[in-house]
């Protein structure tokens, strides 16, 4: 086995067991080219400081660039022995060029290394991240656009509660998808900062210059403290957090169509790509893709948590404990990226029943809101005007008919300030015409928004 790079104090070798519980390269592989980039940096600013020379720098360079070349080209051997994926490198380039990698490690530990490789990789998984969800609210935008006509029966408690357009239901999640961009980009703003430089923990008696590597890699200052440079993981307890909420979003946007794609709602068909049958029952049709999603959920829940517990009572500064972030981290960014480019492709094949969008208005007296503030509108007091509607709702439920079907007569019974123009209001796809508040389910509304997000977004509607 080969010699580690510390073993320096030690007189035996380390215990296979011990190597092959503690060995992070099968998993932290994927930090390799940020690894790679992070090393091109350090050794830039080293030769700037002239611990290394140009020569040295150059052999150093095109060193790194041939493993990364090696590793795009899935020809790097990943060896157990070399624990981590920066030692690999590092011993791969030993082996490559010799005396000129051993000048590499100058005034950096793998504690500062993997602190600033780790926020690297973070920061681009970000931005790959927040470009999947702008394109999922376009397709859901374009969706409600397209089917902007259709009004459905809107719920409360799962009950029928007042009559909206359809494109309203899917605008809602557009709007709790741009409050996960807003989330992941607060999150990249507040971690990136350079933790390079502080060593193991308490920096370096070598005069670097931090601030040049900085900006060699495009970080926004320094971390401040040495300390909580190491040891600091706030940031991907805060990723984390962020991906649970987008998947809280995705795993709810799932289950309406799960909902929608029911014999009971029959609101949807889905297309047969985005089905899979039963092994038993030939008629089936199943969501397995929806479902999966709010499986994933609880999946993305469990990183959020097992970070929690990772992080809880750890001492000051760098603990070995911290090498399990990077599988939670790792895990939930994927899970969370494909989940959102399933359902960004899944999205623009949704096709809505207009014949059942109808039969969604009948029963459930959805207009009986609409009603109470008719009569708000005519002077009425409103809990006297929601007693009246009340009132008719149970002629009607008694009856087996709708609002509309009580004749005027009876309604002045009742109340004296209806009028004729009652009846303008008494159908769903009246009622959504009235909607006044701004943001709301109605139609004048609802254009307005589809207007905003196609402006927002930068997508073409009709």
């Amino acid at each position: 086995m080969a010699k580690k790079l510390w073993a320096g104090r030690f007189k035996k070798g380390i215990h296979p067991l011990l190597l092959e519980y503690s060995e992070s390269i099968s998993f932290d592989k994927e930090l390799a080219f940020v690894d790679i980039r992070g090393s091109i940096a350090h050794a830039k600013m080293l030769k700037k400081i002239k611990i290394i020379t140009a020569k040295d720098f150059n052999s150093i360079k095109k060193g790194l660039m041939t493993i990364a070349t090696k590793i795009k080209n899935g020809k790097f051997k990943y060896k157990i022995e070399n624990e981590d994926i920066h030692m690999g490198i590092e011993a791969e380039l030993t082996s490559m060029i010799g005396e000129p990698a051993k000048k590499l490690h100058t005034a950096r530990s793998r504690n500062d290394q993997v602190a600033t490789d780790f926020r690297l990789w973070t920061r681009e998984a970000i931005d790959t991240l927040v470009a999947g969800i702008e394109n999922f609210q376009k397709a859901l935008v374009k969706v409600a656009n397209k089917n902007k006509e259709i009004v459905i029966a809107g719920y409360t408690h799962l009950q029928r509660a007042q009559p909206v357009l359809l494109a309203q239901h899917l605008l809602a999640y557009v709007e709790m998808l741009e409050r996960d961009k807003g989330r992941l980009i607060d999150c990249r703003k507040r971690f990136n900062k350079l933790p390079l430089g502080a060593c193991a923990l308490a920096g370096t008696t070598i005069n670097i210059d931090r601030e040049f590597v900085c900006k060699e890699l495009g970080f926004d200052g320094l971390c401040e403290n040495s300390m909580d440079a190491v040891s600091d993981r706030d940031y991907c307890v805060e990723l984390a957090s962020s991906l649970s909420l987008i998947m809280a979003h995705t795993s709810r946007f799932s289950e309406d169509i799960i909902l929608w794609a029911s014999t009971e709602w029959n609101l949807i068909t889905l297309a047969d790509e985005w089905s899979t049958g039963s092994s038993i029952m030939p008629q089936k049709r199943n969501p397995d893709l929806l479902e999966l999603v709010r499986g994933k959920t609880g999946r993305v829940y469990g990183a959020l948590t097992a970070l929690l517990t990772i992080l809880k009572g750890l001492p000051m500064t760098y603990n070995r404990d911290l090498q399990e972030d990077k599988v939670q981290v790792f895990d939930a960014v994927k899970t969370v990226s494909t989940t959102i480019t399933a359902l960004t492709a899944f999205t623009p094949t949704l096709k809505f029943n207009l014949q059942s969008a109808k039969a969604m208005l009948k029963g459930g007296f959805l207009e009986a809101t609409v009603m109470a503030e008719y009569l708000v509108e005519k002077g009425l007091p409103f809990r006297d005007a929601h007693e009246v509607s009340g009132a008719l709702v149970r002629i009607a439920e008694d009856r087996g008919c709708e609002l509309k079907d009580i004749s005027l007569v009876e309604m002045k019974n009742i109340c004296t300030y209806f009028s004729a123009d009652i009846f303008k209001r008494l159908a769903p796809e009246l009622a959504v015409k009235h909607y006044k508040s701004t943001s709301s389910a109605g139609s004048k509304e609802v254009k307005k928004a589809l207007s905003r997000w196609s402006k927002r977004l930068s997508i073409a509607i009709k």
